[in-house]
């Protein structure tokens, strides 16, 4: 057979998605993305709400877990819908819409990755260095770090865009995924890609390792600090407000590195989509669940939510 020729005058791409997939297999998937879509919508808008017109949820912490739920709703809403259309219609996408999606998205994700971050910090000074907290944790602080994180996720993911859409691509214009990614896009490029998978593995480690590894060194202090606080209250409170945090770190940190760093090894496939699945799709639901359902303060402010909505209402009125 002859060698593949580049095409370099592609226009569009096919998102195969789920077309191999039975439909049973389909419709419950199908099922999956709708309930997913709707709870992290209504669970992420709901902490938004909360946060916004609570005033005793006005705090550093919850403006960073306000933003992080802004991130989350912003990301399945990049990825949710198009998916949703491959179990009705051929999906296809343009090759400018596929490269607007790639960067959306790995825009919002090494975002979420370095405000992960930024919310364990965060923590550690409330908690290691409380008499410093308040001086420290400004309000400015909370905004510039805000506006850092959407650089670092914007200048990062603008690289790796240009230089996966630079490359010619060979044969069939396919991607065996349900959405532009990265990987799937890689197996359907021409030549020589060593430098397209260094320079992702490279931008993992920057974008989500590096920050993972200071996160784990946070969390090493705090725990110690947080075994010297005299009261069990205390203590509990402490521990449930770091442990959603890092149970929401080991979820996305984890599912991210999995997916990425595997770039160059013979276990990334055709079948990462079930990863990615679980990446992009389940983690952003789990979030406000997980922030919410052992955090008091979050508690309160919801059994309070109807009265205040019902009070703006009639003053409105």
């Amino acid at each position: 057979m002859g060698r593949e020729v580049p095409r370099t005058n592609i226009t569009d791409f096919i998102l195969l998605g789920f077309s191999d997939l039975s439909f049973p297999a389909q419709a419950s998937l199908f099922i999956f993305f709708l309930c997913a879509y709707v709870v992290t919508l209504l669970g992420n808008g709901l902490i938004l709400l909360m946060v916004t017109i609570d005033s005793l949820l006005h705090t550093p912490m919850y403006f960073f877990l306000r933003n992080l739920s802004f991130l989350e709703i912003c990301f399945t809403a990049v990825i949710v819908p198009k998916a949703m259309q491959n179990f009705s219609v051929k999906c296809v996408t343009s090759f400018i819409g596929c490269a607007t999606q790639m960067y959306i998205f790995l825009a919002i994700g090494v975002c979420e990755c370095i405000f992960l971050m930024v919310m364990a910090i965060d923590r550690y000074m409330a908690i290691c260095q409380p008499l410093r907290y308040k001086s420290v944790m400004t309000r400015l602080l909370c905004y510039q770090l805000t506006v850092v994180c959407w650089i670092i996720g914007l200048l990062l993911s603008l690289g790796q865009t240009i230089y996966v859409f630079s490359l010619p691509y060979c044969g069939s214009n396919s991607i065996a995924h349900f959405f532009c990614d990265i990987p799937p896009l890689l197996n359907i490029a021409c030549g020589n890609i060593f430098n397209n998978k260094l320079s992702v593995i490279i931008a993992c480690m920057c974008g989500a390792v590096v920050p993972f590894i200071l996160i784990l060194c946070s969390y090493v202090n705090i725990l110690s600090s947080i075994l010297l606080i005299n009261s069990s209250q205390g203590r509990h409170k402490a521990l449930s407000t770091c442990g959603s945090h890092l149970v929401s770190v080991l979820l996305f940190y984890g599912t991210a590195m999995l997916t990425y760093l595997r770039l160059g090894t013979e276990a990334s496939g055709d079948k990462d989509w079930v990863i990615t699945l679980f990446y992009y799709i389940a983690v952003p639901a789990l979030n406000p669940l997980i922030y919410s359902l052992r955090n008091q303060d979050m508690k309160t402010a919801l059994r309070k939510l109807p009265s205040r909505i019902l009070d703006d209402v009639v003053e409105y009125w």
